[in-house]
C-alpha cells in the first residue's frame, strides 16, 4: 500500500496533472511572442519559433527573431523558468536558388553570450527537416533503424513462432514506419519507396521468403495518410 503524501504546492512528478499545470503556467508564452509578429508552435517543453519573410528581408527578420527570442529568455528568467541557448537550433528553410544567391551565408543569432549558426537540418519531435524541406534524411534514418531491427530479428526467427514473430515485426518496424508518416504525404516515389521496400523486406521476414523467390505469399500495402499494413 502507498504512503499518503501531502503536497503544499506544486504536484509530484510523474503526476497526470503535471503536464495541464505546465500548459497553463506557459500560457502567456504565445501573447509575448505575437507582440514581435512571429508564430509559435509548442510541444511540451519544445518551443518552436516560425517567421516568413522574403530573401530581401533576411537581415531585418534575422534581428526580429532575435528580439522575441532574447525577450522570451527574459520572460522565463522571470518566471523560474530556463531557456537552454545551447540547444537553440536555427533553420532557414528556402529553395536552392534562394541559398545559392546568398554568397555569404546565413546570419546567426545572438542570444547573449552565445549564438546560434544556421543548422541543415534540425530534428522537430523525431522527425528531421532539412533546409530544402525535403525528407531524404529523415527516411533514410528511419530505414536504416528498421533493417538493423529486422536482421536482429531474422538470427532469431527459428526460435519464435509465426504469430511471435509478427507482432515482433509490427512492434519494430511497422511502428517506426507509421511514425507521423502524414508528414510524407505528397513525397516523390523517390522517397516512398525506400519505406516500401522495408515492408517488403519485413514481409519476408515474417513469411521465411527470399527476396527473388517467384513464389510470394505476403504483400504488404503503405498508406501515408493512414497506417502501413503488413499481410502474409
Amino acid at each position: 500500500m502507498s504512503f499518503i503524501v501531502y503536497v503544499m504546492c506544486s504536484v509530484p512528478q510523474g503526476s497526470v496533472l503535471g503536464p495541464l499545470f505546465f500548459i497553463l503556467y506557459m500560457a502567456d508564452l504565445a501573447d509575448w511572442v505575437a507582440k514581435y509578429g512571429v508564430s509559435l508552435h509548442a510541444y511540451a517543453d519544445d518551443t518552436q519559433l516560425y517567421l516568413h519573410f522574403c530573401r530581401n528581408e533576411i537581415a531585418s527578420s534575422v534581428d526580429q527573431l532575435q528580439r522575441c527570442v532574447l525577450d522570451i529568455g527574459h520572460w522565463m528568467s522571470a518566471n523560474r523558468l530556463k531557456l537552454n541557448a545551447d540547444k537553440t537550433e536555427l533553420l532557414f528553410a528556402s529553395s536552392s536558388h534562394s541559398r545559392a544567391a546568398l554568397n555569404c551565408g546565413y546570419p546567426v543569432l545572438h542570444l547573449g553570450a552565445d549564438t546560434a549558426a544556421a543548422c541543415s537540418r534540425v530534428r522537430l519531435l523525431d522527425v528531421d527537416i532539412s533546409s530544402d524541406l525535403s525528407l531524404d534524411h529523415h527516411v533514410s534514418r528511419i530505414c536504416a533503424g528498421c533493417y538493423c531491427r529486422l536482421r536482429q530479428l531474422r538470427r532469431i526467427r527459428r526460435s519464435l513462432d509465426s504469430n511471435s514473430l509478427a507482432t515482433l515485426v509490427y512492434a519494430a518496424v511497422n511502428s517506426g514506419i507509421d511514425y507521423c508518416n502524414t508528414v510524407l504525404a505528397g513525397a516523390p516515389r523517390t522517397v516512398t519507396g525506400k519505406l516500401q521496400r522495408v515492408l517488403n523486406a519485413a514481409a519476408r521476414v515474417v513469411t521465411g521468403t527470399r527476396k527473388f523467390d517467384r513464389r510470394w505469399v505476403g504483400y504488404c500495402t503503405m498508406n501515408f495518410t493512414g497506417s502501413t499494413s503488413l499481410t502474409g
